[in-house]
């Protein structure tokens, strides 16, 4: 039974894409108000060029400072730059070798025919030929690629542009340079948000021209989308994560522990790659992951209604409901991003960490009314849903409620991050007071706390499942998922803001600025840590839910009624899908370990041989450790991408749809817990030093200054840390994605040919 729905079909074709345009054009205004602070000084500017940046300090209206601020602003994008350029030439090989792989293997299904073929699911239709979804699902996965790679390296690009006039902007108040950093991680959350949205929605008008009638042909095409996305995102996550952690490692253990010099100092050779590290892992990496996660979610949510009423009575606003939750989302994003620009000024320190989770709250709210309107103007009242061969009906405040408590759930999940990983709360606090008996009390109290860290964001999630499964079976865990992703502007926002804050405080004790703008970047680079875990928290979240709405989608699609974990060819899968992320953690740690390793020899080295590094008067080779963490990451990104990438390959060919399923349940379920408690370790370790460094309440006082016994300690946790939350912690939920889009997507390949051992024997 299908109602006709009260926002028409020309008017969603128009709101979609007017709200992806608004979202690139408040991108580019956010942009341009970030350009206007000068990074150069142009002669004719010269007399009024500092009058405005006197409030507050004296001494500073020096050409020198900016001078040496737009000298390491290059040398961090020149690094940024080339190291993209690279990794992007060897995944782009990879990415062609697929794309032919996904058109042999989806081709092949019926043996290369060109004629008509009966519908999977309504067996009365005939739908277009196998040959044609496989040359559409490739084209979709190199579009999905594409735009992946696009978002991280503009993410990456803003990201460079800002650092420095962060900087800057901090002399003359900390609120000035928040503004500067926010606004520049605003950019990124909207391009990419609001391209995701658009290229997916000029992609399904492309193919309908095609499809015509034929929904599940068309939409089983567009899941090439989101493999496309994820797969860039993998080795942008991996590479990235493991170049800026090789840097980081290499620059704490020798600069800090060994020669105790501060962090960022420049004397330290390992330094400018540590901060093109930051660029290239955190912002480059987390875009496309995130960009991966929102078109899987999309694609998951699209392919389940396809089949069903939605589909079957080619209802296209009905069908485009979860473009029409993104589309809201982008302007909910806009006026919340208002409200930390804008209406509410930071002012002081304690201002910054306050106006970024009020983003996060105000974004929720708001975006609970914005699914709300959604659901009433573009859902029939009644509808049905396809669960496992049969149609089940659906109202439409349920499916609202399915967002809702997805978005909801992602709310919790950054709360209870920060509440672990942020050093005003006890969690951390404990963690840095158990520094006073050495390294090794660090490194327990920090592992206790990341495994204790899992439990109430595993609820959040399991209680999502439970609600959206009830309510609107895979279709209702899919746009929960979406409803957890559907702020991701301003999710981003916030998290770009981290990595930005972090190489504006390099380059200010770069640039041998005074310390009370060091303090200023400090304390802003201290929020954005907490943010970026939070940021996580939001990724790892989402991706279990994606990957269950996947997974929804592969049993489907390859025709298995029942997984039963008490048949040994699934159980078989369930066992060794747990052990994967693991295998994959093992081979990303021991990657950053040996890179670190590399990184430390060299440092030392200058140390040891360039005459006058200590003293200042000496220069340090950056190039040479920038080019050992490239190739590192490089070299290193492949085994670990392998892993993910032919697994799914190898046991659907060899071992069939059933085995396949119980890998993917097993991954999912290890993977999330692993993902979560990796990073909350890592970020408890990151702050629980930075508490001790700021010395801001008399509990911290008692462990510092720096270069205390427990400050040590307190380092060597970060550093044991640092690849747990940079590289296989956010590396291990595009691992669940991943591998379920990619059954999903060569789905019709294994139930057709699959199982070859299961045949023979």
């Amino acid at each position: 039974m299908v109602t006709s729905t009260i926002l028409s079909d020309l008017g969603t074709e128009i709101v979609i894409p007017v709200c992806a345009v608004v979202g690139i054009v408040f991108s580019l205004i956010q942009w341009f108000l970030v350009s206007k602070v000068k990074v150069s000084i142009d002669k004719h500017d010269e007399k009024n060029a500092f009058t405005e940046s006197l409030i507050e300090e004296e001494g500073i209206n020096d050409h020198d400072v900016v001078q040496k601020c737009a000298e390491i602003q290059n040398a961090i994008s020149e690094g940024a730059t080339s190291f993209l350029f690279t990794e992007y030439q060897y995944v782009g090989v990879f990415m062609i070798a697929f794309a032919v792989l996904i058109f042999v293997f989806l081709g092949s299904v019926n043996g290369f025919s060109t004629s008509f073929q009966q519908c999977t699911y309504d067996t009365t239709k005939m739908c277009k030929p196998a040959l044609f979804t496989a040359v559409f699902s490739t084209i979709s996965f190199i579009l999905g690629a594409i735009t992946s790679v696009i978002s991280g390296f503009l993410g990456m690009k803003i990201a460079t542009y800002a650092n420095a006039r962060t900087t800057l902007e901090a002399r003359k108040g900390v609120g000035k340079a928040f503004i500067v950093a926010f606004r520049s991680g605003a950019v990124m959350g909207f391009l990419l948000a609001a391209n995701g949205l658009l290229v997916l929605y000029i992609t399904i008008n492309l193919f309908k021209l095609y499809y015509g009638d034929d929904w599940e042909g068309l939409f089983e095409a567009i899941t090439g989308y989101g493999l496309g996305g994820s797969s860039m995102a993998l080795f942008g996550r991996v590479g990235g994560g493991i170049y800026t952690k090789a840097a980081d490692v290499g620059a704490d253990l020798v600069g800090k522990v060994e020669r105790n010099i501060p962090e960022d100092d420049p004397r330290n050779p390992a330094v400018i790659a540590d901060n093109v590290g930051d660029n290239v892992g955190d912002i480059a990496g987390m875009g496309s992951d995130l960009f991966g996660s929102y078109a899987e979610s999309s694609c998951a949510a699209l392919v389940v209604a396809s089949i069903s009423s939605f589909g079957n009575s080619h209802d296209l606003t009905a069908m485009l409901y979860p473009l029409l939750i993104s589309s809201v989302g982008i302007i909910i994003c806009l006026l919340t991003t208002l409200f930390a620009t804008d209406f509410f000024e930071v002012k002081t320190v304690k201002d910054i960490e306050p106006a970024l989770k009020k983003q996060l709250i105000i974004s929720t709210s708001l975006m609970t009314i914005g699914i709300a309107l959604v659901s009433w103007i573009a859902l029939p009242f009644s509808f049905t849903i396809f669960d496992f061969g049969v149609q089940k009906e659906v109202k439409n405040w349920q499916l609202f409620l399915c967002v809702a408590v997805g978005l909801w759930a992602g709310l919790i999940i950054g709360f209870i991050t920060e509440y672990y990983t942020s050093n005003a709360y006890s969690p951390v606090q404990d963690v840095a007071d158990s520094c006073r008996t050495g390294a090794a009390t660090n490194v327990i109290f920090g592992l206790a706390l990341g495994y204790k860290s899992v439990i109430i964001p595993i609820f959040a999630i399991a209680i999502s499942i439970f609600v959206s499964f009830s309510f609107a079976a895979m279709y209702g865990i899919a746009v929960a998922a979406l409803g957890m992703l559907s702020t991701i502007a301003t999710g981003l926002a916030i998290d770009a803001y981290g990595p930005i804050s972090d190489n504006a405080g390099g380059i200010a004790e770069m640039a041998g600025m005074s310390h009370l703008i060091r303090e200023r970047t400090d304390a802003l680079d201290a929020a954005g840590n907490t943010t970026a875990a939070i940021g996580k928290g939001f990724a790892i979240g989402s991706a279990a839910l994606v990957s269950l709405a996947l997974f929804g989608a592969f049993v489907s699609r390859a025709e298995i009624t029942t997984v039963d974990v008490l048949t040994a060819k699934v159980f078989i899968g369930l066992i060794v899908g747990a052990m994967l992320p693991y295998w994959f953690s093992a081979m990303t740690m021991k990657s950053v370990g040996s890179a670190a390793l590399k990184m430390v020899e060299e440092v030392r080295r200058q140390f040891n041989t360039i005459p006058g590094l200590m003293d200042g008067t000496g220069k340090p080779d950056y190039a040479t450790c920038v080019k050992i963490s490239t190739d590192a990451s490089i070299k290193e990104m492949i085994p670990p991408g392998a892993l993910v990438m032919l697994t799914p390959l190898i046991v659907g060919i060899f071992f069939g749809v059933e085995t396949l399923s119980g890998v993917l349940a097993g991954s999912l379920v290890s993977g999330v817990q692993i993902a979560i408690s990796a990073s909350n370790t890592g970020g408890a370790w990151d702050n629980a030093k930075k508490y001790i460094e700021a010395g801001a309440s008399e509990h911290a006082r008692t462990l510092g200054p720096k270069g205390s016994e427990p400050h040590k300690a307190a380092v060597i946790g970060d550093t044991v840390g640092d690849p747990l939350k940079d590289t296989s912690g956010p590396s291990l939920n595009i691992l669940i994605k991943l591998m379920a889009v990619e059954s999903l997507v060569f789905a019709p390949f294994f139930a057709t040919h699959g199982g070859l051992l299961f045949k023979i024997f």
